[in-house]
């Protein structure tokens, strides 16, 4: 592995290092992991731009509409959050249309996804289409979900 010199080794990998550090990390321990995404580092021009995103506050506001849902929604269950599904629960709460099971299962087979895998990604939609105020789970909140899983994919290939 090749390691800057002005940074400690623990802090700063290049992104052409051999081995990839994704390689190092068991399969059993990305399952237990909800979200795994890589950050490209910034260039100067990127950091210098004042760009106009959304306020804190509107993300703020979403973010505590999409979690009084399922607390709602899980209230019989003894539940809070769509984390604490199970798998009867996930069938029970996780409707998805054909276009969102069909992506569902052809991510599962394509990336050789483990059971625990598919019910992270089942989650993650739900909560997806909790943040979009959406009763059931479409193909775009299941995409995304699947967006979100970058190591699975990468040691699929």
């Amino acid at each position: 592995m090749r390691l800057s010199r002005r940074c400690p080794p623990r802090l700063r990998v290049f992104p052409h290092a051999d081995p990839p550090l994704y390689g190092k990390i068991s399969g059993p321990l990305l399952d237990r992991i909800d979200l795994h995404i890589e950050v490209p580092r910034l260039s100067t021009q990127e950091l210098m731009a004042r760009s106009v995103g959304e306020s804190s506050a509107t993300v703020r506001e979403r973010v505590c509409r999409a979690r009084a849902k399922p607390v709602q929604r899980l209230a019989a269950d003894g539940l809070t959050c769509n984390a604490q599904l199970r798998a009867k629960q996930l069938h029970q709460h996780c409707h998805m249309d054909d276009a969102a099971q069909n992506l569902l299962k052809t991510a599962t087979n394509q990336f050789n996804l483990s059971a625990r895998t598919y019910d992270r990604i089942l989650k993650v939609s739900r909560t997806i289409a909790d943040l979009d105020d959406s009763e059931d789970i479409q193909m775009f909140h299941v995409a995304e979900a699947i967006n979100y899983r970058t190591l699975d994919r990468k040691l699929a290939v």
